[in-house]
C-alpha cells in the first residue's frame, strides 16, 4: 500500500528537519507511541500499540534513517513485531522544501506491509487505517513544530 500527502508546517526548513530527527517530538506525534529511543544517528528502537478494527496489538521493533539529504530530505523505515497478530513494516520519503512565506512544505510517500493475522483483516481496513494514522502523525508533527518555533 502507498500513500503520498503533504503538509504546510508554519516553521523554517532547518526547524522542521530537527523535529524529524528528535526522538521526543517523534514519540509525541505518532499515533499510539509508547517508547522511542534512539540508538545511534540513524537508527531507534520503537514500541507502538495500535488498534486496527477489532485487533489491538503491541508491536516492538526497529526505526531507521536513511538517505539522508540534511535538511532537505530522508528515509524513515521500521518494522514491528506484533507477536501472535503478525508484523507490520514500512516507510516513509520523506521531502522539505522551504516556501517563500517561511514556511516549510514537508511531502511524503509512505509504503506500509503488514503480514500475519493482522493481514486477515483485509485491505480496505488496513489501508484506510494506515492513512487515518498517517494523516495523524503529520498533522500532529506539523502543530508540534509550529508551536515550538513560534515559542523560540
Amino acid at each position: 500500500m502507498d500513500m503520498n500527502g503533504s503538509e504546510i508546517i508554519a516553521a523554517p526548513v532547518d526547524t522542521v528537519w530537527q523535529g524529524l530527527n528528535d526522538p521526543d517530538i517523534l514519540r509525541q506525534c505518532i499515533p499510539g507511541c509508547e517508547a522511542l529511543d534512539k540508538t545511534s544517528d540513524t537508527d531507534m528502537t520503537a514500541t507502538v500499540v495500535l488498534k486496527i478494527g477489532p485487533v489491538k496489538a503491541r508491536f516492538e521493533g526497529a526505526v531507521q534513517l536513511s538517505n539522508l539529504n540534511p535538511p532537505h530530505s530522508y528515509t524513515i523505515s521500521g518494522e514491528g513485531k506484533g507477536g501472535m497478530v503478525g508484523f507490520a513494516k514500512g516507510g516513509a520519503d520523506v521531502t522539505l522544501t522551504a516556501q517563500a512565506d517561511g514556511t516549510t512544505l514537508l511531502s511524503y510517500t509512505v509504503k506500509a506491509d503488514v503480514g500475519g493475522k493482522i493481514a486477515q483483516l483485509g485491505g480496505r481496513l488496513i489501508d484506510s487505517t494506515a492513512k487515518k494514522l498517517a494523516a495523524q502523525f503529520f498533522t500532529s508533527f506539523g502543530e508540534k513544530v509550529a508551536g515550538e518555533a513560534q515559542a523560540a
